[in-house]
């Protein structure tokens, strides 16, 4: 890695006049060539309300910035919206962007020697392709999210944009009208911000903050209210401090602090799609952090808060409660989190959390005590058994029993099982299987929002089963098991699943499992044929070539053969 203050190699001889001369023409001036190049990750976009609001918060920073001493360079990232895809042929292309926006952020600070970057992100997949980003360049950087949407409401009701999935599952089931699925649809979403329960958006950005690499507080801020933009001015003055101090990612992205991560989603309920963010980060920062690591986290952690989608609230109010950094005074107060942590500030965990209190405000049930958690254990737990050799991730919240035996009903694509669930061919005790929907297979691993929505709005969320080798949106929730791994496309047992199948989920005991004998499977996979892939040439084709499996995080850069 370079040394600290990269960008001076422009001020070096008279071989790097020309560069000087490009400087110029976007505005530098004799003395801002010895000021620390910062770049600024700007992810605003005009495609989802999870990124609207964030071009002002580069304005923000990038004011900031210069008012420090700093020399602000703005570039754009991409962003892609899982709510409006979700359902469609597109949401392929929805963990392929967290590559990409990776990839992109890489590629412009390291081309351009600069000394630091502010990653700005909104929706589902700017954050933690910002995060490995920063894990792999290993130059000073923090992270600062686009902020929570507020709640719409209709009819008296909170409403995220699941409410308008489940709404549909409803109205296909003959339970709600065509006036109210329309006034469900037109209030759902009322402004700017990422979507509003604690789905993948305010998990990462709480597990970002438990790790050190935003501020403290700002994980919960939502995107129309001004705290927002005061944080984003602060966190580029505190870029600017760790650039000075060369305080880089990977002092801040220890083992310690992916063991905060984990913790902290666990007490708040977070989304599957954390596991598998975390475990691509982790892989960036070179750290040994492995799916099992996560089960034996969930063991200890309790599920504090009474959060969307298996819960009542949404982010904003947790976040009018204390929110995060509450959570985590607790947390530290019962020994469950390293206090010792460093942060991106300079400070440790416990120094900047010190005059946060240990307990939640006495008149609010959002954020329980740890005496009497919502759950003692935590939520996202891994399965293994034969049908995941390599695991699988459930989330058990808010279920009322956490264990299905039944006969499988086996769809090759999202598409055919929807035509299934909204056909009300599916019936009490079944188990749904979606396989090819892996990061190979599908490929890119897309959502199964649109089925698991469909199956609670039809009313069979704690009867039904459902495990596939894709992923499930951050707004899921139910009897569901997804990232089974090997997956399908690659041979795995998932591939193997006949119609009518025996198949058990058992939570409580870890296990997926296929009640087929051993010779029979081994009947099966004698027989069994790759398909041929669904695409062969662009970015899918590429990304199905290079990504790993969802055990290590699908990530695109793991043991290449170089």
């Amino acid at each position: 890695m370079a040394d600290n203050n990269r960008s001076k190699v422009v001020t070096q001889g008279y071989k790097r006049a020309p560069n000087r001369a490009m400087l110029r023409a976007v505005g530098f001036r004799d003395e801002d060539f010895d000021k620390p190049i910062v770049g600024v990750g700007n992810a605003h976009s005009t495609i989802t309300p999870c990124n609207v609001g964030i071009g002002a918060l580069a304005e923000r920073a990038e004011t900031a910035l210069r008012n420090a001493g700093a020399m602000p360079q703005t570039f754009g990232t991409i962003t892609v919206s899982d709510g409006i895809s979700m359902g469609t042929e597109g949401m392929k292309y929805s963990l392929v962007s967290r590559e990409v926006i990776a990839d992109s952020i890489e590629t412009v600070v390291n081309a351009q020697s600069m000394d630091g970057v502010l990653a700005t992100g909104g929706c589902d997949k700017n954050m933690p392709g910002a995060m490995i980003a920063l894990a792999r360049m290993n130059v000073p950087g923090i992270f600062v999210y686009g902020g929570t949407i507020k709640p719409g409401n209709y009819r008296g009701q909170d409403l995220t944009i699941v409410s308008v999935f489940e709404a549909v599952g409803q109205y296909s089931s003959g339970n709600l009208s065509d006036e109210d699925l329309l006034g469900v649809e037109k209030n759902a979403c009322p402004g700017a911000g990422s979507c509003g329960g604690m789905f993948t958006a305010n998990t990462m950005s709480s597990a970002f903050e438990a790790m050190g690499m935003s501020l403290m507080g700002s994980s919960t801020q939502s995107a129309e209210d001004a705290e927002k933009g005061d944080s984003a001015a602060r966190s580029a003055e505190v870029l600017l401090e760790a650039i000075k101090a060369d305080r880089r990612p990977r002092e801040i992205m220890t083992r310690k602090a992916f063991e905060n991560a984990f913790t902290v989603v666990m007490a708040l309920g977070g989304s599957t799609n954390a596991v598998l963010h975390l475990l691509a980060i982790a892989s960036a920062a070179e750290v040994e952090f492995s799916i099992d690591d996560v089960e034996a986290i969930r063991r200890k952690a309790p599920v504090l808060c009474d959060l969307k989608p298996s819960g009542t609230y949404v982010t904003s109010q947790f976040h009018a409660v204390g929110g995060t950094p509450v959570v985590m005074k607790m947390l530290l107060e019962a020994g469950l989190i390293h206090g010792e942590c460093l942060t991106i500030t300079g400070q440790t965990i416990r120094e900047v959390l010190a005059d946060i209190p240990a307990t939640a405000p006495a008149d609010q049930d959002i954020i329980r005590s740890m005496e009497k958690p919502l759950y003692a254990a935590g939520h996202l737990a891994v399965l293994k058994g034969n049908l995941a050799e390599e695991g699988g991730v459930a989330k058990i919240t808010g279920l009322k029993k956490t264990t299905i035996t039944g006969p499988a009903r086996v769809f090759d694509s999202e598409e055919e099982s929807m035509d299934a669930i909204v056909g009300n061919m599916i019936n009490p005790g079944d188990v749904l299987v979606i396989r090819y929907e892996g990061p190979k297979g599908g490929p890119g691993m897309r959502e199964m929002l649109s089925p698991t929505s469909a199956i609670i709005g039809a009313g069979l969320g704690d009867d039904v089963g459902l495990i596939t080798d894709g992923r499930f949106s951050g707004g899921t929730y139910g009897m569901v098991v997804g990232h089974v791994a090997p997956e399908a496309y690659v041979g795995g047992t998932i591939a193997l699943v006949e119609e009518g199948d025996s198949i058990t989920i058992d939570a409580e005991h870890n296990l997926l499992q296929l009640n087929v004998s051993e010779e029979e499977l081994a009947e099966r996979r004698r027989r069994w044929q790759k398909p041929e892939p669904r695409y062969r040439r662009g970015v899918l084709a590429k990304y199905a070539k290079l990504v790993s499996s969802a055990s290590y995080g699908a990530v695109t850069d793991r043991d290449l053969d170089l």
